[in-house]
């Protein structure tokens, strides 16, 4: 099942630990230290080519009429719409430009293109997630409450229905993410007054309605003729841009590797294993530049689950830094192709829908959950 002791599943000593994590904090400082305008231009050039493709979808959209048209404007719509959302949106909300001090690229200001809120983004997502990271119980990312992705949540008829589930999810992603702050079972078991919840899905609403009639009824009826063609190409970039972003985040928390944890090995947790948590709870995938920026540089997800608010583009150079360390202190450092990551997730997802009696590997040596006790197995 999940590790319940980091310092044993990796087999280092707290000392050992300890001096990881002094090296991560320096590994830290330095990138911190480094920051300045270069990466100041960086951000600010990335978000006047969103914009620039979000301009030039919508005005291609005039004649959408046009095959050729809307295929071109569906793909540059597409294009800003995974910018915004990945490079831009996900990571100014993690505070990784808050040093600039610009009002405009800052997470208390900014507000993404999608259904869900910033506000609440920031409580599920910046805090619960990146907190308790794959830990059973604590993080709801763990299959976001609907699917079963570590044997660690008992088998139930309902994830007879995963592939299905899944499918549904990648396609309204925004909507998944929107609403999974709300915390329905929280609300059932009384951790969270229903007012509270009432007024989270006010909020989702109106976010809704905005969103709604931006892409579906103001920029389509200024189109003219073409508002029909115009509104298929706006649901069809959201759903292009809904799918993308699922698989990489799901890439990046649920291929083979990317382990889970006990609430037991988090109760005494240090700084130093919080960091060796995250190492071994992440996993990337490579890639050139272009796809570091089109994932908002989350093909890094190990650097970013280490360092969350340091900017993206230094990821890729971190990484040299983070797989060094791994190595001295023989610690997986978890990643792959792309589609050969994304296959593993959609494995275990498909796997995980069928009763344990089904599944061949035990359960704490198995590709999509281990524990310590897996050397012990291994060993027999």
């Amino acid at each position: 099942m999940a590790i319940s002791d980091i310092k044993e599943y990796a087999h280092l000593s707290p000392a050992d630990v300890e001096a990881l994590g002094k090296e991560l904090d320096e590994l830290r400082a330095s990138i911190e230290r480094s920051r300045g305008e270069s990466d100041a231009q960086y951000i600010r050039r990335v978000i006047k080519l969103q914009r620039s493709l979000a301009a030039a979808g919508r005005l291609t959209l005039f004649f959408s009429l046009f095959p050729p048209a809307w295929f071109a404007g569906t793909t540059l719509l597409s294009l800003a719409k995974i910018i915004e959302n990945m490079e831009i949106g996900h990571n100014v909300i993690h505070g990784q430009w808050d040093w600039m001090n610009d009002p405009e690229i800052h997470s208390s200001s900014w507000e993404w293109d999608m259904v869900g809120t910033s506000e609440d983004w920031k409580h599920s997502h910046n805090f619960i997630h990146h907190t308790y990271t794959n830990i059973v119980g604590k993080d709801r990312d763990v299959g976001y409450g609907l699917l079963r992705v570590t044997r660690d949540y008992k088998w139930q008829p309902k994830n007879l229905a995963q592939p299905l589930i899944y499918a549904v999810l990648a396609s309204l992603f925004e909507y998944g993410i929107a609403f999974h702050d709300i915390d329905v079972s929280s609300v059932k078991k009384g951790k969270k007054t229903k007012e509270a919840a009432k007024a989270q899905l006010d909020k989702i609403k109106t976010k809704v309605r905005r969103q709604v009639l931006k892409d579906f009824v103001v920029f389509p009826a200024l189109t003219g003729p073409a508002f029909v063609s115009t509104l298929t190409a706006n649901a069809t970039a959201n759903f292009v841009r809904n799918w993308w972003s699922n698989a990489v985040i799901f890439c990046g928390h649920f291929p083979d590797g990317a382990e889970k944890f006990t609430l037991a090995e988090w109760e005494n947790e240090t700084h130093a294993e919080w960091y060796l948590r995250q190492m071994l709870g992440s996993a990337n995938f490579r890639g050139g530049k272009l796809m570091s920026f089109m994932t908002g540089n989350l093909n890094h997800q190990i650097e970013h689950h280490l360092f969350p608010d340091l900017p993206s583009n230094r990821y890729r150079a971190m990484s040299v830094e983070v797989q060094a360390i791994c190595k001295k202190y023989d610690i997986p450092y978890t990643t792959g192709n792309f589609l050969v990551q994304y296959a593993k997730t959609l494995r275990t997802i498909l796997k995980l829908s069928l009763p344990d009696k089904y599944l061949t590997a035990t359960s704490d040596d198995a590709p999509e959950t281990a524990s310590e006790k897996k050397w012990t197995l291994r060993a027999a």
